[in-house]
């Protein structure tokens, strides 16, 4: 699937995914955790903020969420209606650099093909300012496929593995990297990594 066949899909399964899954969980429990260490009030980024209940909602007033579904801005802006909605892909963010102190991101990143994390998390980089965190969903195998049936759809998914996405964090700058295992929105565990940039760790 390339980006257009994706942004198709998720504009037709959006409100499917939006009503199966549980707004509440031990994963939307880490954003206020890793809140908590961010001294005063932070700008937050939420990309592939979707519907924007399981994590946009839990991020401070005027969060920014961006998603490739114009659909899911849709649904996010009757659900957060104070937050501010782009539209947009993670390898391009239209996002300035230093911009925000936090970004998450979940269950997003594996719907880009792997060959392009570390482009991802490169723009994680740039928009952070420098000691900003990144909060996201650490997939655990290697994979790439494209799941028919899937929300009524199909979608793609793709990861490298873990220890291989880790080894691309690093590159990106990030350093303390922390995992956690918690429950996810439909009913099973995920592992979430929790990292902070620090720009004189990022590769040349």
């Amino acid at each position: 699937m390339d980006r257009s066949d994706v942004r198709r899909e998720w504009d037709r399964i959006s409100e499917t995914y939006a009503d199966r899954r549980d707004p509440s969980g031990s994963d939307a429990g880490l954003i206020g955790a890793v809140l908590e260490t961010i001294d005063g009030t932070p700008l937050a980024l939420d990309v592939g903020c979707g519907d924007g209940a399981r994590t946009l909602a839990n991020l401070p007033s005027g969060s920014i969420g961006i998603d490739i579904s114009r659909s899911g801005l849709s649904l996010a802006a009757e659900t957060v209606p104070k937050s501010r909605l782009v539209e947009g892909e993670m390898t391009a963010l239209p996002i300035a650099d230093n911009a925000v102190d936090l970004i998450t991101a979940y269950h997003s990143v594996f719907h880009v093909p792997r060959a392009e994390h570390p482009a991802v998390y490169r723009e994680f980089a740039r928009v952070l300012v420098d000691g900003g965190q990144v909060l996201m969903t650490l997939p655990g195998g290697r994979f790439e496929t494209v799941r028919r049936g899937w929300m009524g759809g199909r979608m793609l998914f793709s990861a490298p593995g873990k220890q291989t996405t880790l080894n691309q964090l690093k590159e990106a700058g990030f350093v303390d990297i922390q995992i956690r295992t918690v429950d996810d929105p439909l009913g099973s565990q995920s592992e979430f990594a929790i990292a902070r940039l620090d720009e004189a760790a990022i590769a040349e």
